[in-house]
């Protein structure tokens, strides 16, 4: 259990830390210029769309007939039905 001693520290930082915040919210000064505009660029590759297969082992990858008791996929029968299925 904190002593009365840290309770009190505690409560003060609490506080504090508040009175930041509440002053940050007014400031009207924006924190990106601060920041190099480096830092400002996000530096991802756009994500890569998923391929047929993909989506189809995402659609049935919960569906007990593509599952051993174990929990792990079958994916040799999931191919089997992959290459039987219609495709659009």
């Amino acid at each position: 259990m904190p002593t009365e001693r840290e309770r009190k520290y505690y409560v003060m930082g609490f506080k504090d830390g508040r009175r930041l915040m509440r002053e940050e919210m007014f400031e009207k000064e924006d924190y990106r210029n601060d920041l190099p505009i480096k830092a400002l660029r996000s530096n991802r590759k756009p994500k890569r769309k998923l391929s047929a297969w993909n989506k189809f082992v995402k659609a049935n990858s919960r569906k007990k007939e593509f599952r051993y008791r174990d929990g792990k996929l079958n994916l040799k029968k999931m191919g089997v039905a992959f290459r039987r299925k219609k495709r659009r």
